[in-house]
């Protein structure tokens, strides 16, 4: 790695008038070191969420064994290659439903609260990720991406007295605001790199080269209007142009780094044919955002609460939700632990992404915190106890995995949210029904 003087800034998109650009996280956008003698920069910390609904086979994915010893259980096994590096927690519970269990389940995932029951006035409370977007944010383009794989006015229904909003998505930017889940590949790309269709440099540059010539127009056009407005208008226009110069120093310094390479991608021309292949792409491209540094927070829901999804393509053409019901009949259960385990399958897709690709010293799974779960366990009990949750990754060196941890009885998952905040550097003394942050999370 080189070390220089300066450094450039941390944003990898440059913006202006609807177009964008995006670069990889370069070595010049690290701050300067102290002394040559301290070789290893900072890794930047990254949180990524990844959600599954109508809850899970609990007796296919809880460890019998306590500790480092554990075994790697049926719905767990496509993720057995990151056994080291995962946490698999026990014992947390979410608070308890208010008749709307699914809108629950969903709702208290990442703000430890229960939705209301109104649905013309949404009221929850404001999710970890955001939070944390809030902070990490102030280095990046977008705050932070809500993805999904599920419409929410396709898939399944709504609890009735709840707003289907609540089982459409985790990511809630304050109390009464839910942030919508994107499902559209295309969208999403356009998002992070602009409307150019690809990431190839030249097209890329092509674009710079437009924007160049759209800012001087702007200019142009502010200047004079300038000498035809009033004091307070003025004053206005000249905190437009400094925006302005600031898309035009950024445009500067693309121009200068124009053969820096990102990997080469089109832009997806929709939604793909398959379940499979569309959370696969929906993968890549969040490899993608958090390689380009464009974002460090994700959010991810691989199905929505109450999904009646089917599954042929693994031998369950059941409807998902109905097939959660499964009232401990043995062949509904096997249904469901499959569904279960074909979306374990698919993340170990993402895992597998993350940790194939360099950040800093390591991987960006070295530097990523990642929450795999669901909001609610046994699903034919709509059990808020006992959740399944897997922590996995480095979080930038703050997680020490290879272990399950079984928590005592009514651990609220408020104290998993405190510990997440914490290893992403936010001090938050209390959340919800939270009694203290989580301990042998680490030993680092």
């Amino acid at each position: 790695m080189n070390i220089f003087k300066k450094k450039l800034p941390r944003r990898t998109m440059l913006r202006s008038l609807g177009a964008s650009l995006a670069l990889p996280l370069l070595d010049s956008m690290i701050p300067a070191l102290s002394s040559a003698s301290a070789l290893e920069a900072q890794p930047v910390k990254r949180l990524g969420v990844v959600y599954v609904p109508n809850g899970m086979a609990m007796k296919s994915w809880t460890p019998a064994t306590d500790g480092a010893g554990f075994e790697i259980t049926r719905i767990l096994q496509p993720i057995a290659a990151y056994k080291n590096r995962m946490l698999v927690l026990t014992g947390l519970n979410g608070v308890a439903s208010n008749a709307g269990v699914h809108a629950s389940a969903s709702t208290r995932f990442l703000t430890g609260v229960t939705p209301a029951r109104v649905e013309s006035d949404l009221r929850a409370e404001v999710s970890i990720d955001q939070l944390v977007a809030r902070d990490l944010g102030r280095h990046t383009q977008l705050g932070s991406l809500e993805l999904a794989l599920d419409k929410s006015d396709v898939f399944g229904s709504c609890d009735i007295g709840f707003s289907c909003q609540y089982t459409s998505t985790i990511a809630w930017r304050d109390a009464n605001t839910p942030l919508p889940m994107e499902t559209n590949p295309r969208i999403v790309f356009e998002r992070l790199f602009g409307d150019t269709g690809t990431t190839d440099p030249s097209v890329r540059l092509q674009r710079i080269q437009k924007d160049r010539s759209l800012l001087d127009s702007v200019t142009q056009r502010v200047a004079e209007l300038n000498r035809a407005v009033g004091a307070g208008d003025r004053a206005k226009l000249d905190q437009y142009l400094d925006a302005v110069r600031d898309v035009e120093r950024r445009i500067q310094m693309a121009e200068a780094q124009s053969n820096r390479e990102l990997p080469e991608v089109e832009q997806p021309s929709g939604v793909p044919g398959t379940y499979e292949q569309h959370a696969k792409l929906m993968f890549d491209l969040q490899v993608l955002a958090y390689q380009t540094d464009l974002t460090r927070v994700i959010t991810f829901m691989m199905g929505r609460e109450l999904s009646g999804r089917t599954y042929a393509e693994i031998g369950v053409p059941d409807s998902h939700h109905p097939t959660s019901h499964h009232r401990d009949d043995p062949v509904l259960y096997e249904k469901v632990t499959k569904i279960n385990e074909f979306h374990t399958s698919l993340f170990a897709y993402y895992l597998d992404k993350l940790d194939a690709t360099p950040d800093a010293e390591g991987s960006l799974l070295d530097n990523t915190l990642m929450l795999y779960g669901a909001g609610m366990s046994d699903s034919n009990q709509h059990s808020n106890s006992g959740l399944p949750l897997v922590l996995l990754g480095g979080g930038a060196g703050t997680l020490k995995g290879g272990r399950h941890l079984r928590y005592a009885e009514g651990t609220p998952i408020s104290n998993l949210h405190l510990s997440v905040l914490d290893k992403m550097g936010l001090a938050v003394e209390k959340l919800s029904n939270s009694t203290g942050p989580l301990a042998l999370l680490s030993d680092v």
